[in-house]
């Protein structure tokens, strides 16, 4: 675990590409947080598979981006291009194999997906983006990333209530942030203009900010199997997108 010193000071850190001093959460848009069109689809729905020659649905553009040494891959599928709701599968290679583990319903960016992320947009950006750090308010589930528990990163509660226990686990998603800190580190590679802060996090039942959301089950898994060793990786963005 790091220490809490390692954190920036809580009034500067960052919430799902939205400093906290302004206050856009994943999904907090000022108003009651009724659940979208996807809230209601089964939890944890197992679909597994082996023995798969590439990840199913990601085109060549995606493709020949994914490192040598990548033998985890989380794919988040979205519905469409302006849709909140998505599914998320987590893929492991065995020798020159994929298996497919798992699969979720999720959610992204209230507005669906860009390919040109700036702050505030609430869309999530299509990409390939590595896994490297993770942290939450509860205690370490048994990550095998380095798990940073924090009360900073705990949701104010004058956001709707839906969303307090939003970043009980989050999962940083490597878009425009320092790799080996922790998530809310509110360090912005490419400038505050490009966005940043955006997680695999709990659900709260309809579309983020920018992140990408999933049941407590989801992410105690997710913590509990994404492996530093296998560098993990997260394949993102509209079904159209990932395939083309």
């Amino acid at each position: 675990m790091r220490k809490s010193g390692a954190i920036r000071a809580a009034a500067v850190v960052a919430a799902c590409g939205a400093m906290v001093m302004s206050l856009t959460s994943c999904g907090n848009s000022g108003h009651s947080g009724a659940a979208g069109s996807g809230g209601s689809r089964t939890d944890d729905a197992p679909r597994p598979s082996t023995d798969l020659k590439r990840i199913p649905g990601i085109g060549d553009r995606l493709w020949q981006r994914l490192p040598a040494g990548t033998r985890q891959v989380v794919a988040v599928y979205g519905d469409g291009p302006h849709s909140p709701d998505s599914t998320v599968e987590f893929f492991t290679k065995h020798g020159s194999t994929w298996d497919r583990a798992r699969s979720w319903p999720a959610h992204n960016g209230r507005k669906g997906w860009t390919t040109e992320h700036h702050e505030g947009d609430q869309h999530s950006p299509v990409g390939m983006f590595t896994l490297s750090d993770a942290g939450g308010v509860l205690d370490d589930p048994g990550a095998k990333l380095p798990y940073t528990k924090s009360a900073a990163f705990q949701a104010p509660h004058y956001w709707n209530k839906a969303y307090w226990h939003d970043f009980d686990y989050v999962i940083a998603i490597d878009y425009n942030r320092v790799k080996g800190t922790a998530p809310n580190d509110p360090t912005r590679p490419r400038g505050q203009s490009k966005g940043g802060s955006i997680w695999l996090h709990m659900d709260h039942g309809s579309g983020t900010s920018a992140c990408v959301s999933m049941s407590e089950p989801a992410m105690r898994y997710l913590l509990r199997n994404l492996d530093p060793r296998q560098h993990p990786v997260v394949i993102m963005g509209d079904k159209a997108e990932l395939g083309a």
